[in-house]
Order: structure tokens, then sequence, then C-alpha cells
């Protein structure tokens, strides 16, 4: 009997324990439907001032939102960008002189939005979007030295934006120009990473390292480049399985939260998730849809000797999203589980976000969240805003605007709002609020910075924390120029009845956080308060 009863107990504690592991690892997560646009959010950016930018392309044909006092471009009197306010769901439509499909940017040390390249009339085009009441898009006509459809930007540490790549294009270039920096300069290795007939290159993934130079991958491998020097430094191993995880085989990445900015030498880690194995593309295109793949792939970059570390995600993913949330945890939506990116050749949406725990063990970093009810198919994107919800936006996988019953994933003009686990009124006690500094405060490098904040709740002094986001520009499965910094705090301690503070120490470099517009957050016990915006410089 002894062996039968022993048995019996351990089964029941078996059913228990995966009774807690279920609940430990619940899915989390709500949506909520912000409103309808009538521009589909191919390309979206958030500003300084609260607002998002959001555009698709000229050429779909007309919008459901009009341009205004019977305003038309090229005989088409309907708009195909707006500006988005967060706070009140209000929007209105902004006018574009030239094709942005397909294009590139990012936000500039003064808070421009700076927008690059597209197809046809836009391929040359720089675009500029000052945050400031009733402006619209300013277009440079020649800005570029060549045509950039399918790049990617970066911000450098010395303000100027790199844009990288694009079809046909193994090269760079930097905006704005000088003597000195107005020619093309050739990078091999997007020749080198292009596969016939696929590509399974564009949009690569760039990121700044925290040495100055760029880290820049493509289809399945990567290198670090010094920009000025147009010297490549070190040139990283190719992702274990050799599969693509670049347009239009489209995973996506982010550059991991730098931590200990302090120390003599930042490590920096990447994470690579989804993708198409190789010849997904011409399988699609022949109407057979492969299984995306359901890998991550994560390197040191920082290493002498830097090797990926392969892990599972809980579904496939291809055209999905990555984004740093507050929390320094990243945030997979969007996408689809076969197929790829391109003209009706992507299938079966992918509708649970999932979070990733970038300091959990392997085998544990993987939360699947609770699903949205809308399909966000190829040409869709998202973007972190300072409440600490993710905006959603776009999906229109046809080369014109379609609708109805009888159409597979329609043309999508709403705006969805995912907030994320930490958002929950559970944890309103846990969730801080910041006095000061003020929203837009102007922060220096290297100096020491005082933020006070409330709390309702108990305080537990040693998990509070200081994170750092610079707002990307989201389209294609990719956030560029996404960074996010942890800053720590120390001296933290009670000043009042409900309020604290913390000390931290600013980035000390441009290498570090280039100047420019980021939203600051205090983080208790893994909750983030509402962000405010500072400009370090």
């Amino acid at each position: 009997m002894k062996p039968i009863t022993s048995l019996i107990l351990s089964f029941l504690l078996l059913i228990i324990f995966l009774g807690f592991s279920r609940r430990a690892h619940a899915a989390g997560g709500n949506w909520q439907v912000l409103a309808t646009i009538g521009v589909s959010a191919m390309h979206m950016q958030l500003l300084k001032n609260d607002r998002i930018v959001l555009f698709d392309r000229t050429d779909f044909g007309t919008s459901n939102l009009s341009l205004p006092n019977g305003n038309c471009v090229n005989n088409d009197c309907t708009a195909h960008s707006a500006e988005f306010v967060v706070q009140t769901k209000a929007f209105r439509p902004l006018t574009v002189l030239s094709d942005v499909w397909c294009s590139s940017g990012s936000m500039a040390p003064n808070g421009n939005l700076i927008q690059t390249g597209g197809f046809n009339s836009g391929e040359r085009r720089v675009r500029v979007f000052q945050p400031c009441t009733g402006c619209d898009w300013t277009e440079v006509v020649d800005g570029l030295a060549v045509r950039r459809w399918y790049a990617t930007n970066h911000v450098l540490p010395d303000g100027r934006e790199i844009i990288i790549g694009g079809r046909g294009q193994f090269n760079y270039e930097f905006y704005p120009k000088t003597e000195s920096t107005s020619n093309v300069y050739s990078l091999p290795f997007l020749s080198q990473t292009n596969d016939p007939g696929q590509e399974n290159n564009l949009y690569p993934f760039v990121f700044l390292n925290p040495d100055g130079n760029l880290f820049i991958f493509a289809n399945n491998r990567a290198i670090l480049l010094d920009y000025g020097k147009n010297v490549v430094v070190k040139t990283y191993p190719q992702i274990p399985g050799g599969d693509p995880r670049s347009y239009p085989s489209t995973g996506s990445a982010v550059l991991l939260p730098l931590k200990n900015l302090m120390a003599p030498s930042v490590e920096a880690e990447v994470l690579v998730c989804g993708g198409a194995p190789k010849g997904s593309f011409v399988q699609a295109n022949k109407g057979t849809f492969v299984e995306a793949l359901n890998t991550c792939a994560r390197i040191k970059i920082t290493d002498p000797n830097p090797q990926w570390i392969v892990e599972t995600m809980p579904q496939a993913r291809v055209m999905g999203d990555m984004l740093l949330l507050p929390d320094s945890t990243v945030l997979l939506i969007n996408g689809a589980s076969s197929g790829v990116a391109g003209w009706e050749i992507g299938r079966n949406p992918v509708l649970n976000p999932v979070v990733y725990r970038p300091d959990n063990a392997v085998g544990s970093r993987f939360e699947q969240q609770n699903p949205t009810t809308i399909p966000r198919m190829y040409h869709s994107s998202a973007l972190l805003v300072r409440d600490g919800r993710v905006i959603v936006g776009g999906s229109n996988p046809h080369d014109k605007y379609q609708f109805g019953s009888n159409v597979l994933f329609p043309t999508e003009f709403r705006l969805e709002a995912f907030s994320p686990e930490y958002l929950d009124a559970k944890y309103a006690d846990l969730r801080p609020t910041i006095i000061t500094p003020l929203n837009l405060a102007k922060i220096h490098y290297g100096r020491k910075l005082t933020v006070q904040f409330s709390l309702t709740g108990t305080l537990a002094m040693n998990s509070v924390l200081v994170t750092m986001v610079a707002p990307p520009f989201s389209t294609h499965s990719f956030s560029m120029n996404q960074r996010l910094l942890v800053l720590g705090a120390e001296n933290v301690q009670k000043v009042g009845p409900t309020t604290y503070q913390a000390q931290v120490t600013t980035p000390t470099s441009v290498n570090l956080a280039p100047s420019g517009y980021y939203i600051l957050y205090v983080v208790h016990q893994q909750i983030p308060s509402e962000g405010i915006f500072v400009h370090i410089y």
C-alpha cells in the first residue's frame, strides 16, 4: 500500500504544480480598438508631443480620409498620412506630396521626423515633419543621392542620419549632406547577402553598438561597420540553420536593453526572431505557404568570440514586430505563421502577442499573451507610447485598398491599443507616478539626476529602476532607432508620506544614447510609471 499511496501523492503534487505553473504563465494583457483612421498605418512614429504620424502609400487608390479644404494631390483628394493624438483619439489628415511606399525614417535630435525614400516620385525625397500645431509635411526633392526603397535609417552619435541599403542599393549615405559626406559609400555585405530572385536582405536590422560602430544584420548574418572609415571591423557567424530573417522572409530584431552603463565596457546583445525557411518566397508565389520559423537567435555582439544562441518561440512567426517595453521586456506582436511578406502571400495570422523576458533562464523566457481579433499581416506596424500601451495599426497585403467579406485579410484602417499585463488595475498600488522632472525636461550627459515619484502602496526600495526608451520609426516589422537604457537607481529614499526619490546617472556618451528625445520611466517591481519625454543633449 505504501508504494501506491506514495504514487498517488506524487501524482496529486504534480497536478498541483502544473496548476500553479499554468497560472504563473497565464495569458495577460488586453486589447481595445481606438479609432478608425481612414489611412492604413504602414509606417508610424511617435513624436514628442504625444502625437503619432502614420502613413501608407500614395498609389493605393483613394483612402477613407479626405484632404482638408478640398485639396488634391495628383487628382487624389484623399489623405495618405494622418496625425493621431494618443490621449484624445482625435486625428487629422496630412498631405504627402510624393510616394512614401516602403520608406524609412527616424526622429532627429531636435524632435523632427526625418523620413526618406519611397517609390517612383518619392525614391530620392527627404520629408520632414515638425511636431507643432497644424504643421504638415515638407519635402526636399533630391535630398538623397540615390533611390532608397526598403532601406533602414539610424541616428548617429553626431546627430546625422545614416540610410543603409534598399532595393538594388548595396551602399549607404548620410543626411543632412555636407561637402565631405555627400557621397554614396559602397557596402559589399549587402550584395553578399542578396539571394537572387528573393533578396532576403531588405530593411536590414541596424543598431548602434556602444563602441560607436554599427551592427548590421541582413538575411542570416551580420557585420560590425565603422561607417566613418567604411571598414568592416567584425564579421559575425551565420545564424545556425542559415534560414533568412530579412524581407521578404521577414523576421524582426531588437538591441536588448543596455545595462551597467558605468562599466568600462558596456555589453550589448541582439535578439532576432522569426523569419521564413529558405525558398519560402518562391514557394509562396506558387501557392504553397511554408510554415514560418519558430526560433529566435540571440548574440552578444560585444564579445570577442560571439556565438548565436537559438531559442524556440511558442509559435512560428513571420512579419512580426518586436518592441522594447519600459520594464525591459520584449514584446513580439503582429504577423503570420506561414508564407512571407508581399502581396497576398502570407497566411494564418498570429493573433497572440508574446512577451520575452531576457533575464529569465533559457526555456522560461516566453509568455504568450491574450489575442486580438484583428489580423495584422503585411504592412502592419506597432509603437510604444508614454502610458505603456502599444499602439498597433496597418495591415494591407493587397496592391490596392480592398474591403469586404470576400477579401482575405481586408485593408485595415483601425488602430488598436494592446495593454500589457503591467497596466492591470491590480498593480495600481505598485505603479509609480513621476513628479519631477516634468515632461519635456532637458537633461545632460553624465550628470546626476534626481527623479521624484509617488506611490500609493508600499515601496520595495531594492526594486526600483529608471529606464529610458528611444521612440522608434516602425515599418515592415522593424523599429528603426529603437533602444532602451537601464539607468538603475541609487539612494532611493522616502521624502514624504507617499513620495520618494531616486538618483540616477544619465548616459555618459552619445554612443550609448545619441542626442534626442527619449521616454523616461520609473519601474517598481516590474511595474512602470507613465513615462515622460526627456531631451538629452
